[in-house]
């Protein structure tokens, strides 16, 4: 078979960044972000995530090609806004989000193995 290997798609190989950076030249306060070993839910989250700043103009991903596990996330900003700060703030409080989801399963996963206890 012509696939790789299923270990490619999550393992960054030594010597790759896993996000890379490239300024447009032509449009004022955009860039491309790639993002090495992800895929449509890192991609689509992302982009979720920036559309929530007001800041950002445009926002969108792509995948290259079904065997190249990357994605190339688009970002346009107003001028006081640089793409690289709505990134970095998207990244923040996708992190942010995560852990109060987690800390909310964990506390509901102790309070029903609690009334477990108690025979409920």
């Amino acid at each position: 078979m012509n696939a790789p290997d299923r270990y490619e798609r999550f393992v960054v190989p030594e010597g790759t960044k896993k996000v890379s950076f490239e300024k447009d030249t032509k449009i004022m306060n955009a860039a491309s972000f790639t993002i090495e070993r992800e895929d449509h839910t890192v991609g689509n989250i992302l982009r979720m995530q920036l559309h929530r700043d007001p800041n950002v103009l445009f926002a969108g991903y792509k995948l290259p090609h079904p065997l190249q596990y990357k994605v190339i996330v688009r970002i346009h900003t107003a001028s006081q806004s640089s793409p690289t700060q709505a990134y970095t703030q998207a990244i923040n409080d996708l992190d942010k989000e995560l852990e109060n989801m987690k800390q909310a399963f964990e506390d509901e996963k102790n309070r029903y193995e609690e009334r477990m206890k108690q025979g409920y």
